[in-house]
């Protein structure tokens, strides 16, 4: 039988698709800009009909029904990562939140530690060969894909075609439904005055021909606007925003001094807006891998002149990072920011770099605190951090001891906080005041 007959004879409705998923299996769904919004709609119309079905998926971008209250029963998700569409149920009890390295993630699939019973994916029309391309995002699911039992692709034409270990045969999908729609966007918001201050103090740290990595919001698009007079910045990472596009029509991102990959940007989804989708379709400079690759410290580590740039809820005067729960609530995840710290940490001329505002709500709260709330987790250890940045600077703590750090760290808290951080070192007996801090203001 030929591929293309194959294909027809695959084709079928979303609600007729889901009755593959039973009572007590496990269905991974495709995240971020790629989630399959059709099959996701039928999921959830199969869900008066199931009971105990676990979702797995990364941070994703649509409804997420599953995880209403009459849906407690029927269906359960785990999360990977946790978005504001399941914020409230995680932290309700209706939703369950698993930290994990995300390059860790794929290796339960496949070690059958978390065998996957039906895995929802998004991908392109099939080529003249019979591959589908995964499009704006392989992350953990063309992995899922292969050892789930059984596959259910919604082939979207508006999906772009990218490159790398992006594809699949129409001969590994068992159910295809046709459903033809514009994808999930991350949309853009523009930097605010401390986020730039922020992009600032960083960029500065970055030199011509550096590797970048950096994480999702307004800081790593605010370092990015820092950066049009450099050249030949390179690209690995696990996520790509709109922001790259224009420094690479700049000539500014090339890659061309990288010594691992060179000329290509290696990354593993974006999240943005259709201007980035299409702008990496059929783009051969995007090279696209699953996470247990982009985010394995060890292949961060062969990029010369890596510079890792992740965001911080709160720093602690020791050095301690909590990036995925506000106190006790469960806030977001671990996602790659060990991996990439890690890995830019063994780079030669690597750079690992924390980044955070100093204040939040409103000013009213120092980011730069004493010790994490109590039920905050740490994420990335005080032994792992190398520099953190606020608006008022750059600290740097490796080889620094305890004294050292705190004083590097509390010359870039906000100034009204600076002497309420040094009387708790005092106490502590971390410190002793050899010099006024900067007053209060």
């Amino acid at each position: 039988m030929s591929w293309q007959d194959e294909y027809r004879n695959k084709v079928t409705t979303a609600h007729e698709a889901m009755k593959a998923v039973q009572s007590g299996m496990r269905v991974a769904i495709h995240p971020g800009c790629a989630e399959p919004e059709a099959l996701a709609a039928a999921l959830m119309a199969r869900g008066p009909e199931v009971r105990d079905v676990e979702i797995v998926h990364l941070l994703t971008l649509g409804r997420a029904d599953y995880v209403a209250p009459e849906m407690e029963g029927h269906f359960r998700h785990n999360a990977f990562f946790i978005g504001g569409n399941v914020r409230d149920a995680v932290n309700s009890g209706r939703a369950d939140y698993m930290p994990i390295f995300l390059s860790e993630i794929e290796a339960l699939f496949e070690s059958g530690a978390m065998p996957i019973d039906v895995c929802l994916i998004q991908v392109t029309p099939p080529d003249d060969h019979g591959f589908c391309s995964f499009g704006v995002g392989v992350d953990i699911t063309l992995t899922a894909a292969k050892k789930a039992k059984h596959v259910i692709a919604q082939v979207n034409a508006m999906m772009p075609r990218t490159y790398g270990d992006s594809f699949i045969h129409v001969s590994q999908i068992d159910t295809i439904v046709e459903a033809t729609q514009p994808l999930c966007e991350l949309k853009k918001h523009p930097a605010g005055e401390v986020e730039q201050a922020i992009g600032h103090h960083i960029a500065g740290l970055i030199d011509d021909g550096s590797c970048l990595q950096l994480g999702i919001g307004g800081i790593p698009d605010a370092v990015l606007d820092n950066l049009r007079d450099r050249k030949d910045l390179g690209i690995h990472t696990e996520m790509v925003s709109d922001n790259v596009v224009p420094l690479i029509e700049a000539g500014v991102i090339t890659g061309l001094r990288k010594n691992f990959k060179p000329r290509k940007i290696i990354l593993s989804f974006v999240l943005g807006t259709k201007t980035l989708f299409e702008y990496i379709h059929d783009n051969p400079l995007f090279e696209f891998h699953p996470n247990a690759y982009t985010n394995d410290p060890f292949q961060v580590s062969r990029n010369d002149n890596m510079v890792a740039i992740n965001s911080a809820l709160q720093v602690s005067v020791t050095g301690q990072v909590c990036s995925d729960s506000v106190g006790q609530m469960f806030y977001s995840g671990f996602g790659g920011q060990v991996d990439f710290i890690r890995g830019a940490a063994r780079s030669k001329g690597g750079k690992p770099i924390i980044a955070l505002a100093s204040t939040a709500k409103n000013g009213t709260i120092s980011r730069i605190v004493p010790m994490l709330a109590p039920g905050a987790g740490v994420v990335t250890t005080r032994a792992d951090v190398h520099y953190v940045v606020t608006e008022y600077g750059v600290a740097y703590l490796h080889g620094k001891n305890v004294r050292q750090r705190a004083e590097a760290l509390i010359q870039i808290a906000h100034p009204k906080f600076r002497d309420a951080l040094y009387e708790h070192c005092e106490q502590a007996h971390w410190l002793q005041r050899a010099h006024e801090i900067a007053p209060s203001r």
